[in-house]
């Protein structure tokens, strides 16, 4: 099985403005069929999805990113199953355009986790099947925190990722539960951190790897708007950034939020990832295509260089058109892992 990761989709603004003039299938370009030929996509929702007039009034904000409701038929034609809602603009449209946005993704058949009508909806896994897989979807985000769901009131699954704080959501309970439910691949989706950093802190690196020591198979992060370095860890794959994937955003020369990667995992039948392809993308205005050979070298360059930053070393496909990371099994990572820290002492 293979499941497709993309970053944040930011259907809101100018993009919703093209909605009713172009095909949905437009937006993806020729990623499209990349996407379509995995058993899944699965993404973050930088937006609401509503027709409501209403707007988010209690806090200030800069941005407010809400789509029509079309944009439902966009999601469709990349192959969007699941989303992640929790994030810093999904309740732009206020409590009526988060609750819209549910009832639009519920009719259109995509999970969605992260936000709710309260704080036990907004923590709850969405669980739905993609191949020959079950899987469970959770979702949480470190920022926002007016967004953040209460007892009777809908919001956010909003994280406090301090040790102090709530840092062991999901719990290993909460994974097991899913099993209970005939889950074979768990998902954490985590809108951490700040804009604009090519790294993650010390802080967001812990909070994903006790995510996946506590039973996570893959830590989809998000929130950057660059692609971060991706992690192995004994049994689960860490992708710290997915970067972005569709929006209407001014491109930074320097940092080039405009290059993302489609991150492609192979899932084997324990619902183990057992590869990682990294295909290269360039953004455009709405609008999303493949890198060519030459465009593709700097973002090769950049992710090499930050995954290996993160004790992961990735390899170019036969193709030369993708990076490539054939994730070890548990046991040869752990000898892997004794032989680095017995090198660094001897030379300590």
């Amino acid at each position: 099985m293979q499941l497709a990761f993309v970053g944040d989709v930011m259907l809101g603004r100018l993009v919703s403005g093209e909605l009713r003039r172009r095909e949905p299938s437009s937006f993806w370009g020729d990623v499209g069929p990349l996407l379509c030929s995995c058993d899944a996509t699965i993404a973050n929702l930088e937006c609401a999805i509503s027709a409501s007039p209403e707007r988010w009034m209690r806090t200030p904000k800069t941005f407010r990113f809400v789509a029509d409701p079309l944009a439902v038929t966009v999601l469709k034609a990349g192959n969007v199953q699941a989303v992640s809602l929790a994030n810093n603009h999904i309740l732009d449209g206020e409590v009526a355009g988060l609750l819209e946005t549910l009832r639009l993704l519920d009719s259109a058949g995509i999970a969605h986790a992260g936000a709710g009508v309260d704080a036990d909806a907004a923590r709850r896994p969405a669980i739905f099947s993609a191949g020959s897989q079950k899987i469970a979807l959770f979702a949480c985000v470190d920022h926002e925190a007016p967004f953040a769901a209460g007892a009777n009131r809908p919001g956010t699954a909003y994280v406090d990722i301090s040790p102090a704080g709530d840092a062991g959501f999901p719990s290993r309970h909460d994974i097991e539960k899913t099993k209970q439910q005939g889950a074979t691949l768990t998902i954490l989706s985590s809108h951490l951190g700040p804009n604009m950093v090519l790294t993650p802190s010390a802080a967001i690196r812990d909070y994903r790897r006790a995510a996946a020591a506590r039973g996570i198979a893959i830590v989809h992060g998000h929130s950057a708007h660059l692609f971060q370095g991706v992690e192995q860890t004994d049994r689960s794959l860490i992708l710290h950034d997915t970067g972005d994937i569709l929006d209407d955003y001014a491109v930074d020369p320097d940092l080039h939020n405009d290059w993302s990667f489609l991150f492609i995992v192979s899932i084997d039948r324990t619902g183990r990832p057992k590869k990682l392809t990294l295909v290269p993308v360039i953004l455009e205005f709405a609008s999303v295509r493949l890198a060519t050979a030459h465009e593709s070298e700097p973002l090769f360059a950049r992710m090499h260089r930050l995954s290996a930053a993160l004790e992961t070393q990735l390899r170019r496909s036969a193709n030369q058109t993708a990076l490539e990371l054939v994730l070890t099994d548990a046991t040869a990572w752990e000898n892997r892992r004794n032989m680095k820290e017995e090198g660094d002492h001897d030379r300590a």
